[in-house]
């Protein structure tokens, strides 16, 4: 695997390796200035758009209500915040790399500005236009402009010797039955039929040869020896007796259409779509595909600074041969779905021996500790505790009912998904109340108490920092009377050991499939082999990010 260099000062203080496989939880600002100088071959983003809204984002149609960075007061506040970050953006980039920039309409126009300033006026590739819904229905809602059906892919780079592939898409049905209209009976090949005659004609600077072929005198393309091989191979037919031969131009050798700058073949995800994960701006997985394929090469790295759902990851992961990647995100509850996506759906286990050896991936930065754990935001407070549990987030938007969370038992869990809520018909559930406090007391107990019996649940799971003495009292007074048990967890305790009440409760035998959700905070053991990249456990590099991470 490849190891990238700094200059001498940057070296002394960074280290001069790369450590690829990781997912960073935190500021990317941050952690991109940890990064070496042009140790990336491609950069892809698709940071908060300015909609100039404070709206909240709802984690799998559920309630994280995760602030987006989508609250700047204006238009300049959004370019403000994402100026350094596109500058270390490019910093890390390679000469040979490229930058793509996936936004919306609100911005893209000023977000192009930006990029020309950082870039250089000459660092535009492409404006990539990709069509992500057929038909918008603002019109029934009295809005006054055309439906905005598309978003805004720009295709930076620091010179002109970047990587770059040529894609092709297929033939149009129409263009076919139009062009290709005969059809070989021996083999079923459809071809059409092309012209031999050489351009240009008599010329005397095109230098054509002239002679009779078939009863026929011209200016031919090709010599007399090609024009008698590529006959008797059956390349060329006459139609008639006279009539100027033909060159046979098979459909199936057409390399197809070369993709151009209109993106309109790939769909947005759709409700039932398999890999929907419920991130309300998810992207397809074959865009990133597409643009991977496009500007990487085998053992590449790809950097994802603001990687919500992990889809540009999952992408690297599985291209085949894979490419190396790095990813970025502020959310403690994006950073576990990531988890989660590379687990299930490539393979790759989440353990830091293995990724040592190269086999593996680790997340650095996740909350660790109690005092971090206690500045977390409300709700990312939330589904940390939950899904350390081993629970579900409420899906819930408002209105939760007492009901945080709920711990369904893993053998219950469909094959297939009901995309509105997937667990909602199960009866066999236990409900999660998180106070994010120092001591949940009696009056919180009793809430949930309340909840329990409502909903007719036999055991539930309070999670907080700690409990009063009220509270462990009225939980033993509780499962005496009503035969009701609360088992009351803490912070503490979910941090020193790995969920295991999913374990705990009896196992429907219920085929199942497990859900994105699902058991998110254990790990895969299937190991994925590759090549490692990067330095050895020894090296400086390994010990900033172990500190990190501790």
């Amino acid at each position: 695997m490849g190891k990238t260099a700094r200059n001498q000062n940057n070296s002394q203080r960074f280290g001069a390796y790369l450590d690829t496989e990781v997912i960073y939880c935190g500021d990317n600002l941050d952690s991109l200035m940890q990064l070496p100088d042009a140790c990336v071959d491609l950069v892809y983003i698709d940071p908060p758009f300015n909609s100039n809204r404070n709206y909240e984002i709802f984690w799998n149609e559920g309630r994280e209500m995760r602030a987006f960075e989508d609250r700047h007061a204006s238009t300049q506040a959004y370019i403000d915040f994402m100026r350094p970050r596109c500058a270390e953006l490019a910093r890390v980039l390679k000469e040979t790399g490229t930058m793509y920039y996936h936004c919306d309409w609100h911005a893209s126009h000023y977000v192009k500005i930006l990029l020309d300033q950082i870039f250089g006026e000459g660092g535009l590739i492409n404006e990539i236009i990709w069509k992500r819904q057929s038909a918008h229905n603002d019109a029934k809602q009295g809005s006054k402009h055309l439906g905005r059906v598309h978003d805004t892919i720009l295709m930076y780079s620091k010179g002109k010797d970047y990587h770059f592939k040529h894609l092709y898409r297929p033939y149009d049905p129409e263009y076919v039955e139009q062009f290709y209209r005969f059809t070989e009976p021996e083999t079923g090949r459809r071809y059409r039929l092309g012209d031999l005659c050489a351009p240009g004609g008599a010329s005397p600077s095109k230098g054509n040869p002239h002679y009779e072929f078939l009863g026929v005198s011209r200016y031919w393309r090709y010599s007399k020896e090609n024009m008698e091989r590529l006959y008797k191979e059956g390349r060329i037919v006459q139609t008639a007796p006279g009539r100027v031969p033909a060159y046979k131009r098979y459909l199936d050798e057409g390399k197809g259409v070369p993709l151009g700058s209109v993106w309109d073949d790939i769909g947005p995800l759709q409700g039932a779509a398999a890999e929907r994960i419920g991130y309300p701006t998810q992207k397809p997985l074959k865009l990133l595909e597409r643009i991977i394929e496009i500007s990487s090469k085998p053992g590449d790295v790809v950097l994802d600074a603001f990687c919500g759902c992990g889809t540009a990851l999952v992408a690297a992961q599985n291209a085949k041969p894979s490419r190396h990647w790095i990813g970025i995100d502020v959310s403690p509850t994006a950073c576990r779905v990531m988890a989660k996506r590379l687990r299930d759906n490539c393979g790759i286990s989440e353990d830091k021996r293995l990724w040592r050896s190269g086999r593996g991936f680790q997340v650095i930065g996740l909350p660790r500790t109690i005092e971090e754990l206690r500045r977390l935001p409300p709700y990312e407070f939330e589904n940390w505790a939950i899904i350390e549990l081993g629970g579900t987030p409420n899906r819930a938007k408002v209105g939760d009912m007492g009901i945080d969370g709920r711990l369904y038992p893993v053998s219950s869990i469909p094959h297939r998904r009901d995309t509105s809520d997937q667990l909602a018909f199960m009866d066999v559930w236990f409900p999660i109340q998180v106070k994010q406090k120092e001591k949940a007391g009696r009056p919180d107990i009793d809430a949930f108490e309340a909840v329990m019996v409502r909903e007719n649940r036999r055991k539930g799971f309070f999670v907080a920092f700690d409990f009063t003495l009220d509270a462990a009292r009225e939980v033993r007074r509780f499962l005496r009377s009503e035969g009701r048990e609360i088992e009351l967890v803490t912070v503490k305790s979910l941090l020193e050991e790995p969920p295991v009440v999913v374990r705990r409760t009896r196992q429907p035998a219920v085929a199942h499939q497990p859900s994105l959700w699902d058991e998110i905070g254990t790990q895969s053991q299937q190991p994925n082999v590759r090549v490692a990249i990067g330095p050895t456990p020894e090296t400086a590099p390994r010990e900033r990010a172990d500190k990190r991470r501790a």
